[in-house]
């Protein structure tokens, strides 16, 4: 097949690192890949933002750039209308972003079979988190994107009846977790190997990966780190964000600072050296309807994790097999579990093998999800 893949993420992070896993998996299995979005991301270092449009969002009058992010889905047409034309593509996969009814112009247009990635309610998420100038306007792109697509992909059940709420016919979506890709993962060091490779040896680590928020309260694993007399357990985060400061302060003020290790941004591939080390893995919130792409990368590298109680949370972990799960929002359930892990070894390691094979069966790889890609785009008569 040729897949016109479109997409409006300027960022180097979670975002881009999930378009490039899927579509290197569809490459893999023979399919050729149109890229239209911006191309900044692909010459940034992980962990980028994005650029002149961040640099926009933070000056602008929210108005003024939420007229200029609907006016860009004219522009993104014009490109999509290009590239139609010169390359004749058999369908067209979109990830979903706000103010951003391209995909559908186009595909009503020239009728091209239409799905349509869908990793967050973003309406509610900015209304939440950022505030919406239109929001009338904004929700209608919303709806109209989700509702226009020949199959919807929402990552999580949870964020799958968001859609049926706005009116997707349940029969229209599929569900799409995250994944991994097998070759990043399968030739990392043992636990020893890759402490001792990061001066830890002896210690029992525990992890975090990806961008620290205030709400992680990763403060309190600090004063785990504190309490432990031992000297043993040690705090590695693999990431950075703008919690770091806090956490730094916090180590210094509890005199740890030498056993709590931030590594600030790391590159995508040597991820996985660092989670090796891992002996408890922390998943300390999520949002409610996501899929972490750190929750994937644990189970992969057999970490025991820790991680809350949500239902998208259960869609992937079960309390007692595969991980430990606390009440959300209950800081002392958060630090009581990693206690348990960290002071009872077997657990950890009956915990450790589950989570291996809870990717196998599950499926949780990115080469099967461009396999359920593909399907999809069969079953819309595209061979």
């Amino acid at each position: 097949m040729k897949i016109l893949y479109h997409h409006r993420i300027a960022s180097k992070d979670g975002q881009f690192v999930h378009i490039e896993e899927l579509t290197h998996a569809l490459k893999k299995r023979g399919h050729e890949i149109i890229m239209v979005g911006p191309a900044r991301a692909h010459g940034e270092a992980f962990g980028s933002d994005g650029g002149m449009v961040a640099w926009l969002k933070k000056r602008l009058p929210a108005v003024v750039y939420e007229l200029l992010e609907l006016a860009y889905a004219g522009f993104a047409y014009y490109q999509l209308r290009a590239a139609i034309r010169e390359h004749q593509p058999d369908c067209l996969y979109e990830r979903y972003n706000l103010y951003l009814p391209a995909g559908v112009w186009a595909k009503r247009k020239y009728k091209l079979p239409l799905l349509l990635e869908v990793n967050a309610p973003i309406f509610e998420e900015r209304s939440q988190y950022h505030g919406i100038a239109l929001p009338r306007l904004a929700r209608w792109s919303e709806v109209y994107a989700w509702r226009g697509a020949d199959k919807a992909l929402p990552v999580t059940e949870v964020l799958a009846a968001r859609l049926v709420a706005a009116g997707v016919p349940r029969a229209r979506i599929e569900v799409i977790h995250n994944g991994i890709d097998y070759a990043k993962f399968g030739s990392v060091p043992d636990l020893e190997m890759a402490k001792t490779a990061l001066g830890l040896a002896g210690r029992l680590v525990l992890g975090f990966t990806g961008f620290m928020r205030e709400w992680h309260g990763m403060e309190r694993v600090v004063d785990l780190i504190a309490a432990d007399t031992s000297g043993q357990r040690h705090l590695l985060l693999v990431g950075d964000g703008p919690a770091r400061a806090g956490i730094e302060q916090r180590a210094r003020a509890l005199n740890v600072s030498e056993r709590v290790t931030i590594t600030g941004v790391v590159g995508r591939d040597d991820i996985a050296a660092y989670v090796a080390a891992f002996d408890v893995a922390l998943q300390p919130e999520v949002v409610d309807y996501a899929s972490p792409l750190k929750l994937f990368e644990y189970l992969a590298l057999a970490r025991a994790i820790v991680a809350p109680d949500k239902p998208n949370i259960r869609e992937v972990l079960k309390h007692e097999h595969n991980a430990l799960l606390f009440a959300a929002d209950d800081v002392e359930a958060f630090t009581a579990a990693i206690t348990r892990l960290a002071d009872d070894s077997a657990l950890r390691a009956r915990l450790a093998q589950a989570a291996r094979a809870t990717i196998e069966e599950g499926g949780y790889t990115w080469d099967l999800n461009a396999q359920r890609v593909e399907a999809l785009f069969g079953a819309l008569g595209v061979r």
